[in-house]
């Protein structure tokens, strides 16, 4: 039995390498969270794209009561903009991020598609003064030092699907986790999991 128990152990380990090594986590993706993960990143969907040998990903589906109006009282194109700010994460909360459909210019990061990302003051500005709600506004950013997220997903924390600009820049997000799990959680059991508590987001201020 002891044997049995070791060979089975062995077949779940290459198992969980195998799924790993089958994602390939040098490309933009989309992260769904496992049913029974627990704490701040339960029931959570994130866009995910690489740096280097690191990651840095959104939660998409965290809209706050906040508006940009709210934040920049004395910027007056703020007033523009409809939706209001999403939680992307733990990671420099109190810095604003915009994900759009379009090229703003440098400095920004091309992402997939035809989707980019700046934090640039002068270039949100602009985005804001001109095309207000063209873009989605984030506070903050969730980020993952080297093979932090490769062991994240063996311990069976994530669903993972191809990354989707139609998602990213979804207007109603109250429904994305449910509808994405199904899409890339289906026939899969789930498994427990919690990320550091250390991580746990915080509303931006």
């Amino acid at each position: 039995m002891r044997r049995l128990l070791g060979a089975a152990t062995a077949f779940l380990l290459a198992s969980c390498a195998a799924l790993v090594q089958a994602q390939d986590l040098s490309k933009p993706m989309l992260l769904v969270a496992q049913p029974s993960l627990q704490g701040p990143y339960s029931h959570t969907a994130l866009l995910v794209v690489p740096m280097g040998d690191k990651h840095m990903g959104f939660i998409l589906n965290r809209r706050t009561p906040l508006r940009l109006e709210n934040a920049f009282p004395d910027h007056a194109p703020s007033k523009k903009v409809i939706d209001p700010i999403y939680f992307g994460g733990p990671e420099a909360s109190d810095a604003l991020f915009a994900l759009l459909q379009r090229d703003p210019g440098q400095p920004s990061i091309h992402l997939f598609a035809n989707l980019y990302l700046t934090g640039n003051g002068t270039n949100i500005d602009r985005i804001i003064e001109q095309t207000p709600n063209d873009a989605r506004y984030f506070a903050g950013f969730v980020g993952w030092m080297p093979q932090e997220l490769e062991k994240e997903i063996a311990a069976g924390y994530w669903f993972v699907g191809d990354a989707d600009a139609a998602q990213v820049l979804r207007k109603d997000t109250s429904t994305m986790w449910e509808e994405l799990l199904k899409r890339f959680g289906k026939g899969v059991p789930a498994r427990p999991g919690e990320r550091e508590a250390a991580m746990a987001p915080q509303p931006p201020a």
